[in-house]
């Protein structure tokens, strides 16, 4: 981040404004909303400032700027056309502390004015740095549409509650989950509606019956997709904004983790060849004894969790230990990769069917039933298979498939890291070794492989 977003009390504070134009009337008001008291300081005050002087209590001293004009003021904002001016205000105000924006000038800025949704209390802002103000309005206005008026309402009834719910419920992690049902539920909707009393009436009444003692402890098994953020699906963002521990995989990327809540715990049990974080017999453990600790846990994995994901054995672990659990699929790697690819797994002039396998090492072998395998008019997607890709290969071959056969290699699909190689059973295993690949990566094999130079519409970064 190149400013770190945060919100400044103004209220009866005593602000600096330099200029008296169009635009520092613009500033000047939003100051006002947030309470400062305001001093201008110009030489030729605009008769639009002149008409703000009474509304706001404005302090309007006609003169040019000086650095002893430079007192106690908590921020400073120079909205003049004069180089030089903009320029003292700046330096004058960094050399005593003093935030100080000069308009349409980053480079002098120690902070900037972000749009501003305003639903008081609930403010929102959106800042692109300086870099594209247009942009941030724009996406400002996309915010509004999906912000109703009434959630400043809503969060002035949360707040007349807080002291009731906080003596009538100890646990903070329990309060919170009361307030998020009560926030997202009929409580919120009369709010909209504008049925007020009903809204307070309906808060009271759930308040008295929520069980102070109760474990409301619970697992979300999310599959988080082959490692772009924005294939989630809604609920799997709206379970991760909610959860207390986020028990996460090794395929599961950064920007992913980025997305659940800031302060939920965060717990890696990723696996890779021959090193295990945790064993999977540890992580079932771990995710039911987390649940009855009364936390919300989600269970992070890449692709689906129903796909080579072991998330079978996990829920067989909570419905024998009685805990309640949902789970949420994902785009599995065979269906995102392929996808951004641009090689369908099913086709009629090429593949009539599609198997799915893991091409995962044990004892230096794979056991797979390969005389099925080489059976022509099919696609096989291979997962874990970049370190046996030479032993698959050969084995497809002496099994009946031909050498020639179509084969590609994708590695991180759908990110902008994207890579794909493409060859034949006979010459992909010696591209791929002359070549600095890593996981995660997948394999896709039939015919339908030759189709991905006419369909590829992704482009990569290498790219």
């Amino acid at each position: 981040m190149d400013y770190f977003p945060v919100f400044l009390k103004l209220k009866d504070q005593a602000c600096l404004v330099v200029g008296a134009g169009e635009i520092a009337a613009r500033k000047i008001e939003l100051l006002a909303r947030a309470g400062a008291s305001i001093t201008v300081i110009a030489r030729t005050i605009s008769p639009i400032v002149l008409n703000l002087q009474t509304t706001h209590q404005l302090t309007l001293l006609q003169k040019s700027f000086c650095a002893e004009d430079l007192t106690e003021f908590r921020l400073v904002v120079s909205a003049t056309d004069n180089t030089e001016t903009n320029r003292l205000v700046a330096k004058t105000a960094e050399q005593k502390n003093i935030p100080v924006n000069v308009v349409d000038n980053p480079e002098l800025c120690s902070f900037i004015f972000p749009a501003i949704i305003d639903r008081s209390p609930i403010i929102a802002a959106v800042s692109s740095g300086g870099s594209a103000p247009v942009l941030a309005r724009l996406l400002r206005a996309k915010i509004e549409t999906v912000i109703p008026p009434a959630y400043g309402q809503l969060a002035s009834l949360a707040d007349s509650f807080r002291d009731k719910v906080k003596q009538h419920i100890k646990k903070p992690a329990q309060r919170r989950i009361f307030w998020e049902s009560i926030l997202q539920g009929s409580v919120a909707e009369l709010v909209f509606s504008g049925k007020m009393q009903q809204a307070k009436q309906q808060l009271e009444q759930t308040l008295l019956e929520q069980k102070p003692d109760a474990n409301l402890g619970e697992v979300y098994l999310i599959g988080a997709g082959p490692g772009a953020p924005d294939l989630l699906t809604f609920r799997a963002l709206r379970l991760m904004q909610q959860a207390d521990v986020i028990v996460y995989d090794r395929l599961v990327s950064p920007e992913i983790l980025d997305l659940a809540r800031r302060d939920a715990e965060k717990i890696y049990v990723g696996k890779q060849r021959q090193d295990h974080a945790l064993p999977q017999e540890s992580i079932n453990i771990l995710l039911a004894d987390l649940a009855k600790a009364g936390k919300r846990v989600v269970r992070l994995k890449g692709g689906d969790p129903f796909i080579f994901g072991r998330g079978g054995e996990e829920i067989e672990t909570l419905m024998q230990q009685g805990i309640n659990f949902q789970v949420v699929p994902g785009i599995t790697a065979a269906s995102g990769c392929a996808t951004y690819a641009g090689i369908p797994l099913t086709h009629r002039d090429h593949a009539q069917s599609c198997t799915f396998v893991t091409g995962h090492l044990k004892d230096n072998s794979i056991n797979l039933n390969w005389k099925q395998l080489a059976a022509p008019n099919q696609t096989i997607v291979i997962y874990m298979g970049l370190v046996g890709l030479k032993k698959i290969c050969q084995s497809l071959i002496e099994h009946g498939s031909p050498k020639d056969l179509p084969i590609a290699l994708i590695q991180q699909g759908t990110t902008i890291n994207q890579r794909v190689l493409t060859g034949t059973l006979a010459t992909l295993p010696d591209q791929v070794a002359s070549q600095d690949i890593k996981p995660p990566t997948l394999i896709i094999i039939g015919t339908v492989v030759t189709l991905h130079d006419k369909l590829s519409w992704f482009k990569s970064r290498q790219a």
